[in-house]
């Protein structure tokens, strides 16, 4: 059958058959469909949905549409984690080093950012002459050496997904429930993991904006991966507001290393200790999530964690003075104050305009062409909570010339803002789970 049949069916609302799919996605793979047709499907698929079958019929095709990892000679448990996408959500970058501390193996396959939110792959790139692009051999090498990999989408590894995720960035269909279950668990499932972690978020900075959306995302990804035979919990996590202060790929990347030394913001740390416990949990390295918060902070007091992440990073090409001294990171040429119009306290904090503005900065893409600067991104200074007064700075952005102007971006971030008179208590970031 035709790409454009198989577009009207869905388009129309019907189910696909398996063969159809399967038919499609090599098609795109190959380069017999093209970019636009294939973009026309996702947005019938972003309307219409697909039923089970076809999830699992989507997934199951990108996953084979490359090599399936066998790590069943590298001892130990592997487990991965991964997140649904947020606004300065930087917990790969702690998790997985603290993790593999800990004694547990990451083999971690990441992605670039995706529409207002950030990619763990750019923010690495962010370190100088740290490696994303390691072949499926040096992968193995650096994971049975250091305990964690982390590593971008090789030829080799569902290079469907690969393609596809690129086009759902720029075409406006990356909250699709099908398309972000297959997309993650093809990719996740090449990885020859034993567990894996979900971090699905909930919030106006996340592609699940409601509760019920969220859990539904999550149903979908743990249906998908025990399916498949493999450990699979979901946490869902709040996203109403930027996690942690920095939003961009450097001034992320300060932010990680902070945590890794005992600080941080205590947002952040609070949703990477719990994520990181469940990973230990599901690897079987703590009896209880308590025993795995336990080893988790201990890892981080000792300095074990720490360690562990240059010695990833050093093993994948880092140039290890940037980490020990983060002033070595890029940055930007310009800092700007966004100040606050008037006192009181802040109620709310739209997390997805606040990842747009960075975006504007240059910190996203808007088209798959696009080069991400490392060095711009935004700090938020007061947030939900927080007494502000008049003048007083909200953001910093760090700013350099050619992209948009800082005084629109200034006025992107003031509309994220919502200060009232009455201090409000922010909720809590763990809202639900599904195990």
């Amino acid at each position: 059958m035709r790409a454009q049949e198989l577009i009207q069916r869905k388009r129309d609302g019907g189910a696909l058959h398996a063969s159809d799919i399967r038919a499609l996605v090599a098609g795109y793979t190959s380069g017999s469909v093209p970019d636009y047709q294939m973009a026309a499907f996702c947005m019938a698929v972003f309307f219409r949905g697909m039923n089970g079958e076809e999830t699992v019929a989507l997934t199951e095709t990108m996953l084979l549409s490359g090599d399936v990892l066998d790590l069943s000679d590298i001892p130990g448990p592997k487990v991965d984690k991964h997140s649904t996408g947020g606004v300065g959500d930087k917990v790969s970058l702690t998790l997985a080093p603290i993790a593999a501390a800990c004694g547990v193996k990451v083999p971690m396959i990441s992605g670039r950012g995706l529409g207002h939110t950030g990619g763990t792959l750019d923010k690495l790139e962010s370190i100088p002459g740290f490696r994303i692009g390691l072949s499926v051999e040096e992968f193995r090498k650096v994971l049975s050496a250091t305990g964690c990999a982390l590593i971008g989408q090789t030829d080799r590894l569902a290079p469907a997904d690969r393609k596809l995720y690129a086009l759902r960035d720029v075409t406006a269909t990356v909250e699709s429930i099908p398309l972000i279950a297959a997309s993650i668990m093809s990719k996740k499932l090449a990885e020859g993991i034993d567990g894996l972690v979900l971090d699905v978020k909930v919030g106006s900075g996340a592609f699940m904006k409601t509760r019920a959306a969220a859990e539904a995302l999550a149903g979908t990804l743990c249906g998908i991966g025990r399916g498949f035979g493999k450990r699979v919990s979901a946490l869902l996590t709040a996203m109403d507001e930027p996690l942690g202060r920095a939003v961009g790929n450097a001034l992320e990347v300060k932010e990680a290393l902070e945590l890794l030394r005992g600080g941080g913001p205590e947002d952040l740390r609070e949703v990477n200790d719990v994520l990181t416990a469940e990973m230990l949990v599901l690897a079987g390295v703590a009896s209880t999530r308590q025993d795995g918060l336990r080893r988790v902070r201990d890892a981080v007091a000792s300095g074990r964690a720490m360690e562990k992440f240059v010695e990833i990073a050093v093993a994948q090409g880092a140039d290890v003075r940037a980490l020990e001294d983060p002033a070595r990171l890029p940055s930007a040429p310009s800092v700007a104050e966004v100040a606050a119009p008037r006192g009181g306290y802040v109620e709310a904090i739209d997390a997805q305009a606040i990842g747009l503005a960075a975006m504007a900065l240059g910190a996203g893409r808007a088209r798959v062409e696009d080069r991400v600067d490392p060095a711009v991104g935004i700090l938020v200074q007061k947030k939900v909570g927080d007494a502000v007064d008049r003048g007083e700075a909200l953001c910093l952005l760090h700013h350099r010339e050619g992209g948009e102007p800082v005084g629109r971006v200034a006025q992107r971030v003031l509309a994220a803002y919502r200060i009232g008179e009455e201090r409000v208590t922010p909720g809590p970031l763990v809202i639900g789970e599904i195990s």
